[in-house]
């Protein structure tokens, strides 16, 4: 049977090619951070990573995973329920529901699983699901997973969001999910009116706070502070892996009961193994961080503006950010990966995205900006996307 399966593959995987859309994986030989080392020692400057307040190579956190690894060890070998939770568990969970002022966490292993997890626990068929069209995947497929009815609204779009609220009075209970800031555009999810739509129409609120935590907001705690939402939104997950030191662990944390149920019934919480101790020490001594001091976040909120505002300048199309993500718009998929692949020739790391993780005609290259970028790593940088967009006849 394989030999025939193998065929269809290698044709699936030639056409992909052919396309100029086979994605190719490089490899970095060092810690991530600003500047980063390739296979070959060839040195480069990240503009592609999630690491927005530069700490994933931190000493700081770096040496509070360590402790926790002399102190509890490498590994849980358990799932939560059975034997593997530590108090570090508890103490990392109780300092993310600090940060967003919410009443309680349940810790994951990726936030991927945080979205997989959370609706079949809290919904039935008697229940429906108001999800931005732009929604991450992790979302989408768990929405997937749970009986309740579906509706999809235009990406933060208030007049067809409302629309879908007035046919969702059919169901029991109603729930509207957002990104809180939308990975591949930018943009931030409009929090405050998504909330009083809900209040409107009798509908809980859900965001993932994954690209807008450590980013949004006077001091980057996330949408709620960006929009002065605290006790207004039910249900935040995001991850440890982006702003939060960028290792793995994902979390949702809301309200106590919606959480409590969470730890009875969802399936990747209860039939995947805790967190490991490193995760949980760093991650404790990160909110720690956070707590004494503003200045990475207001280090990258500079460095966004700095960026866009040159680039724009150079005539790039830019889609506008409120966040620390910039998408320079090329719309041609090959193009993408061409510019790209000329961008890594001189020294920048970025990526070009193209369907099907954008829609068909709106490739981009996404620049992320980190607080680990100087400003001449910002510089360096727009020199390059300037000769490499005059070369390949983008500007």
């Amino acid at each position: 049977m394989y030999g025939k399966f193998q065929k269809y593959l290698q044709d699936e995987l030639k056409a992909i090619e052919d396309a100029g859309l086979y994605k190719k994986e490089r490899n970095i030989c060092s810690p991530q951070g600003a500047e980063i080392t390739l296979e070959g020692g060839k040195k480069a400057l990240n503009f592609c990573a999630n690491n927005y307040l530069g700490l994933s190579d931190n000493p700081r956190l770096i040496a509070a995973a360590k402790k926790a690894m002399d102190e509890r060890g490498y590994g849980m070998s358990s799932v939560r329920f059975i034997c593997g939770a530590q108090d570090i568990h508890r103490q990392l969970e109780k300092a993310i529901a600090k940060y967003f002022h919410t009443d309680d966490t349940i810790l994951y292993a990726a936030c991927f699983d945080a979205n997989g997890g959370v609706f079949e626990p809290l919904l039935t068929a008697e229940d429906a699901i108001i999800s931005d069209a732009l929604n991450h995947a992790s979302i989408i497929d768990g929405v997937r997973l749970c009986k309740a009815v579906r509706y999809r609204y235009a990406n933060a779009d208030m007049s067809d969001l409302e629309e879908k609220l007035k046919e969702a009075q059919a169901q029991r209970f109603r729930i509207i999910v957002t990104d809180g800031v939308f990975s591949m555009d930018g943009n931030v999810a409009p929090m405050d009116k998504i909330c009083e739509l809900a209040e409107k129409y009798d509908a809980l609120v859900m965001v993932d706070e994954s690209h807008s935590a450590g980013v949004v907001g006077k001091t980057g705690h996330g949408v709620a502070e960006e929009f002065n939402l605290y006790g207004r939104i039910d249900i935040h997950t995001g991850t440890l892996g982006k702003s939060f030191g960028g290792a793995v662990g994902g979390f949702t944390t809301g309200r106590q009961e919606i959480i409590d149920i969470l730890r009875q019934r969802s399936r990747p919480y209860l039939f995947s193994n805790s967190l490991p101790p490193m995760i949980c020490g760093a991650g404790i001594e990160l909110f720690k961080m956070l707590e004494e001091s503003d200045e990475l976040h207001t280090k990258q909120q500079e460095n966004v503006k700095y960026f866009r505002e040159k680039m724009l300048a150079a005539g790039f199309d830019c889609k506008p950010t409120q966040s620390a993500i910039l998408a320079v718009m090329l719309y041609d998929a090959p193009l993408s990966q061409k510019f790209a692949a000329r961008m890594a020739e001189e020294g920048i790391f970025v990526t070009g995205f193209y369907y099907p993780v954008v829609p068909k005609g709106q490739a981009r290259i996404r620049v992320q900006i980190s607080a680990a970028h100087e400003k001449e790593h910002l510089d360096k940088a727009i020199a390059a996307f300037i000769k490499v967009g005059k070369e390949l006849g983008v500007l």
